[in-house]
């Protein structure tokens, strides 16, 4: 299997180094392209000086789609894995994708084993229906594409800062591409230190309507789905209220955040609805984008050259 690995990084230089070296021992013939935001921490300095990165491609931009659909471009394999700074492929990952794409799978995930303080979590399958359509969720920090079909997606939608994989997921449903659950193709992610991350609730709900409109259009059943999620995280954040773990005003904040993220997201996915009428449902994708590298690193054709 012609496989290239593609792993996003941003200020991560301590997790990426262990993910690159997880890479190297489980698929050591993976093409290795690494793409780096604006990182501040020496991560271009680490990823110089490993043998086992093909390409180092810089970016400025935090976009992490813009960062996926840069890898894409620079990778040259018959299939393309995507995973996260933070993971570490397991023994089995590089097997487990193998047999799932010749089985005749396009899109291939598995579980994310998290380590937590209290031991370990492991994340399962996850679909749902919705307007009619089975969709199969995948984890962007562990999933493996065949050319044909990524590229039938024109890959990630820039215009989502969060949930690029989850619009990914639906569009590929869309498309009636299944998506292959594969318990081999495991990583591990180490989240004992994990202190919280501050809830951006218009950012989230931005990208929700946005997706939903974008690919459903401007139905009740999205409309429905939307609001409904919007009262289960109303009702918690009212119980941290009201055990004293957050303050009213704080809520009414968030309130307003969440209407402002609707009403934005509603507006940009009718948008981009409209922008792209075709199955792949991407008016940011691959095909689209502008070139956002900022430097390149290629050391395949140093290698050709040695041989």
């Amino acid at each position: 299997m012609d496989l290239s690995v593609v792993v996003p990084t941003l200020n991560g230089r301590e997790p990426l180094s262990d993910a690159l070296d997880a890479v190297t021992r489980h698929a050591p013939d993976a093409e290795v392209i690494v793409v780096n935001g604006p990182s501040t921490d020496g991560t271009s300095g680490m990823v110089c000086e490993r043998p086992d990165v093909s390409a180092l491609v810089e970016i400025s931009d935090r976009n992490l789609n813009v960062a996926r659909n840069a890898g894409l471009a620079e990778a040259s394999g018959e299939v393309i894995a995507f995973i996260g700074e933070e993971v570490s492929v397991e023994a089995s990952w590089f097997d487990g994708i193998r047999d799932a794409i010749a089985d005749g799978a396009d899109t291939v995930t598995g579980p994310v084993h998290r380590m937590v303080r209290a031991g370990m979590t492991t994340e399962t399958v996850e679909t749902r229906t919705i307007a009619g359509r089975d969709v199969t969720y995948f984890s962007g920090v562990n999933v493996a594409f065949t050319r044909h079909g990524i590229e039938a997606v024109d890959g990630f939608d820039e215009n989502l800062e969060t949930g690029g994989a989850r619009d990914c997921a639906h569009r590929l449903a869309g498309q009636e591409r299944p998506i292959a659950w594969s318990s081999d193709v495991s990583v591990r992610r180490d989240d004992t230190d994990e202190k919280g991350v501050e809830r951006d609730w218009c950012a989230k709900y931005r990208s929700l309507s946005y997706r939903m409109v974008k690919n459903y259009g401007p139905r009740l059943t999205v409309f429905r789905r939307t609001f409904h999620d919007a009262v289960r995280d109303a009702r918690t954040a009212g119980g941290e209220v009201a055990s004293g773990d957050a303050k009213p005003s704080l809520w009414a904040g968030c309130g307003k955040q969440v209407l402002k993220g609707i009403a934005g997201g509603t507006r940009d996915g009718l948008i981009g609805r409209l922008r792209d009428r075709s199955e792949a449902r991407n008016p940011a994708g691959l095909s689209s984008r502008a070139d956002r590298a900022v430097e390149r690193y290629d050391w395949r054709d140093v290698e050709t050259e040695i041989e």
